[in-house]
């Protein structure tokens, strides 16, 4: 049976996670650790996502020592406590797990560094099932969505995949954006953080990971 698509990208953050109250605790510790006024829990749940060094510029206004300084705090204190401060959203294990034994080939494309990343799949028991994984490298300079989505294609190139018909799937405006960049589509996760206007430009809406299922295993 040929399937929709050759290869598949799963955003992290938002569409297999909940990760929200690890990030936003985690967040809030690093503006107290600074001297800073904490942003509210509706500011705070909006760093969900994007690249973190992104959000402390553009939206804490941070200079770019600040966010560094910010960065240096965030990191150890989130990859101790709050990346284990989330749970997988109800059915989208089954999605994963059908996908790989479908024998589609399959990399996370998360701008969250590989490291946590990896801890998180693993903590969830989902590890196994991906045959690569992307995310920011270390030093934040691959983190914008349409390098880390250049980076699983060629990845999973690397290894033999066929990335004729890709597809990444995603919850934010900047999963859609940075795989359009790529010329690959997106299926938005309706369950995720992203408002509705989010999803514009992707190429279907699934409303539940069963839906999604059905919309990438045809």
């Amino acid at each position: 049976m040929e399937h929709p698509y050759t290869c598949i990208l799963f955003d992290l953050d938002g569409t297999i996670a909940d990760s929200a109250p690890g990030i936003t605790a985690t967040l809030a510790y690093t503006f107290a650790e600074m001297g800073l006024p904490i942003p509210s829990p509706a500011e705070l749940l909006a760093y969900v996502g994007p690249p973190i060094m992104d959000s402390f510029r553009d939206r804490a206004g941070m200079t770019e020592g600040q966010a560094a300084e910010a960065l240096a705090i965030y990191r150890p204190h989130y990859l101790e406590t709050g990346a284990f401060d989330s749970s997988i959203f109800p059915g989208i294990g089954d999605v994963i797990r059908a996908v790989h034994a479908a024998g589609i080939p399959i990399s996370l494309a998360t701008s969250k560094p590989e490291a946590p990343a990896t801890v998180m799949l693993q903590h969830f028991g989902l590890l196994d099932e991906f045959d690569v994984v992307t995310g920011a490298s270390a030093d934040e300079v691959r983190s914008a969505k349409v390098d880390v989505v250049a980076e699983a294609l060629m990845r999973l190139d690397s290894i033999g995949a066929d990335v004729s018909r890709p597809v990444l799937v995603g919850d934010r405006v900047h999963d859609v954006v940075g795989a359009a960049l790529n010329d690959v589509p997106t299926i938005f996760a309706a369950w995720g953080y992203g408002a509705p206007a989010e999803s514009d430009g992707s190429v279907a809406v699934a409303a539940t990971p069963a839906a999604l299922q059905r919309l990438l295993l045809g």
